[in-house]
């Protein structure tokens, strides 16, 4: 035996006997054994930290990350023996029967082990660990494959027709079941033909998995500060075994695999077996930049003014200062309300308008602040649907769409009148319970059985709709309400759905000279910086900004809590007819309390105070009005920015105006939800 070989299996049962690995080999085998089963091969997976191993033995942990496939035969024949010495599966014949998966901790930070989705050219012939990361787009149903299988010579006189595990077939990874199951495999003694001894063969769980460079997102998002090009291609995972199922479709994941190359027919197939899977998430800035920290000490005497010059700046490469204030908060309110946990407080916002073009621009800008604004396009579909596996397994696949690939962040999905009844019916469905349930029809797919896969939808939603072009297709009621738009075109049950309804101030009639001036001049120059704000506040410092204040984490104060409760049971009396009782949706609540956690994050506070809630009220109060016309409550047209931001003193009288709002939202509670008991400052 060469040297070298010799001392690296020694190595290797150091290690293990260092690192508890043989401890959980005993343990393993234990189970082989005590089912008294023989089996075609016994699978053993060995958890590899290779820094402990290049520690050790700087030979064997490189030959372990650069021929991994070598390494396991040396894991192997150590194994074996260790096997027979402590007579640990009484069952076992043959080395071969023994298949042995290295599973590597980590790799070596460096760039040779990086493998890019997106770089060229693809490294799929070393087959050597790489580790890869990128987001799951589509993934199969998990099927069977062929782990292992024994075959015997049809040749009577040849030793290898007895009923000894001689001839072992063990997959291999990128190996395709052809390579591990055939009927023309030839015996090595006498050249007979084999046949697999079926009742031995062993089967294991098999999920195909698409994935694609993360920087896919940035092709979605419509509108990119970053001219960049690069090539995108998605490409095929295999999962195994106990990895089948540890990948959720729209998931950000860092994997370690080995690069091979998988031929169906005429077709070459990159693919990347995998060995292990980690679910990837990226930190968040744990600072905002030096001219937010001075804003907000500018702007502490009121708990009102730090979110109200933030709108009125917000987005001034796209429209100037000053405009679209309350459709801005709202959507900054909506981009700090975005996270992927399961039952995280959602804000989807319609908006009312004949300004299709600049709402356009605006929330096409607004998306490019998150990792995840996907601008939905038109042709395709805005959840995941089922088509037929293209690697020639006949499975089924489910392929992600804009909502999934969105997942913690935005979906933008445009004009909601352009879009048919049943594509309504199911965005209403999702916005209520936030899942899409996929049906896989069992015929068609080669299953014995229908499946219906259920998907969590954790993004929020922005739409609009054309008041100009709505009103054209269809005849307008004329029973309205003060205060109540013509929303007649959208289905009801739908425009409730969505946290908020906003229609933006200036109506395209009578579009503000500020905004005419700015797309004058942007048509001229579109790069041109038109104002102070854009040089100070910049697009960066933006991002930065959101991502940080998204991550906070909000508590509702009981002074918060009581106003909120209070003001919905009111409204819940107040709002109601004699057919359909209340008009306020069960949502309504949740709404509330997720647009003051919002409020309270824009403000960079941890606690949501009662002036969170009172924003809360009024924006929520005035989507109400838009819908059912106005209340008792009875606010202005825009109660949050009732007047221009134009210097200090305008401030001072906004925050007048809302201390009167909040005594009058006392009242108005006081008078309808009498059972609630709120504090009230006589100041």
């Amino acid at each position: 035996m060469d040297p070298e070989i010799q001392k690296m299996k020694e190595v290797v049962l150091v290690y293990l006997d260092r690192s508890g690995g043989l401890q959980k080999f005993v343990h393993d085998c234990k189970k082989y054994n005590d089912s008294k089963q023989s089996y075609a091969v016994y699978r053993f997976i060995i958890s590899i930290n290779p820094s402990d191993i290049a520690e050790l033995d700087a030979t064997l942990g490189n030959y372990i990350l650069h021929n991994p496939l070598q390494a396991a035969q040396i894991f192997q024949s150590v194994c074996f023996v260790a096997i027979k010495t402590l007579s640990l599966i009484e069952q076992l014949q043959t080395e071969a029967q023994i298949s042995i998966l290295l599973k590597p901790t980590h790799l070596p930070p460096l760039p040779s082990y990086v493998l890019s989705l997106s770089a060229y050219p693809f490294n799929y012939t070393s087959q050597r660990f790489y580790m890869s990361e990128g987001i799951v787009i589509a993934m199969g149903t998990v099927t069977k494959y062929t782990q292992g299988a024994r075959f015997l010579c049809t040749e009577e006189t040849c030793p290898f027709s007895e009923g000894r595990f001689r001839c072992i077939r063990v997959h291999c990874p990128g190996a395709t079941e052809s390579a591990t199951v055939r009927t023309d495999f030839v015996c090595s003694l006498c050249s007979s033909p084999l046949q697999e001894d079926m009742k031995f063969r062993v089967l294991g769980d098999k999920q195909v998995v698409e994935m694609i460079d993360a920087k896919i997102l940035n092709a979605l998002k419509g509108y990119s500060t970053d001219k960049s090009h690069f090539r995108i291609q998605a490409f095929t995972l295999f999962l195994r075994d106990e990895l089948a199922n540890k990948m959720t479709i729209g998931n950000h994941y860092r994997i370690i695999g080995i690069p091979a190359c998988v031929q169906n027919g005429l077709q070459a197939t990159a693919c990347i077996e995998v060995n292990s899977v980690k679910l990837y998430k990226p930190n968040g800035p744990s600072f905002v930049s030096e001219n937010f920290k001075y804003l907000l000490s500018l702007t502490s005497s009121s708990r009102w003014r730090f979110t109200a010059v933030l709108a009125n700046i917000f987005a001034s490469q796209v429209v100037p200062p000053g405009t679209y204030n309350t459709l801005k908060l709202a959507i900054l309110l909506s981009l700090v309300q975005t996270c992927e946990k399961e039952n995280a407080d959602y804000l989807d916002l319609l908006i009312m308008t004949s300004d299709t073009l600049v709402i356009d621009r605006l929330l096409n800008y607004s998306l490019c602040l998150l990792p995840r604004g996907i601008r939905h396009p038109p042709s395709s579909d805005i959840f995941p649907s089922v088509s037929k596996d293209k690697h020639g397994t006949g499975s089924a696949s489910i392929q992600a769409c804009s909502a999934v690939l969105a997942k913690g962040g935005i979906c933008y999905i445009g004009d909601l009148s352009s879009y048919k009844k049943d594509k309504l019916e199911l965005l209403q469905s999702v916005l209520e319970s936030r899942t899409t349930t996929v049906f896989i029809p069992g015929k068609k797919y080669g299953e014995e059985a229908d499946q219906q896969v259920t998907i969590s939808v954790q993004t929020n939603f922005w739409s609009f709709v054309d008041v100009d072009s709505s009103s054209k297709k269809h005849i307008q009621k004329e029973n309205f309400l003060i205060g109540q738009m013509d929303v007649s075109l959208i289905p009801v049950n739908l425009v409730d759905g969505f946290g908020l309804l906003i229609y933006n101030e200036f109506p395209s009639c009578r579009l503000s000279s500020p905004v005419v001036h700015q797309i004058l001049k942007k048509a001229i120059n579109p790069e041109a910086m038109l104002y102070k704000a854009s040089h100070q506040f910049r697009t960066q410092d933006y991002e930065e900004f959101i991502l940080f204040a998204r991550n906070l984490y909000v508590e509702l104060s009981s002074e918060a809590e009581s106003l909120i409760q209070g003001y919905y049971l009111a409204s819940r009396r107040v709002r109601r007819d004699s057919i359909h009782g209340s008009t306020l949706s069960a949502s309504a609540l949740k709404i509330l309390i997720s647009l003051a956690k919002a409020h309270a994050k824009l403000s960079l506070r941890q606690t949501v105070l009662e002036e969170d809630a009172v924003i809360a009220i009024l924006l929520l109060e005035s989507s109400l009005t838009l819908k059912h016309g106005t209340s008792a409550l009875c606010v202005a047209p825009n109660p949050v920015f009732p007047f221009d931001l134009s210097d200090e003193s305008s401030l001072q009288q906004r925050d007048i105006y809302l201390m009167q709002c909040h005594h009058q939202l006392l009242k108005f509670i006081a008078a309808y939800s009498p059972g609630i008991h709120i504090n009230t400052n006589e100041e």
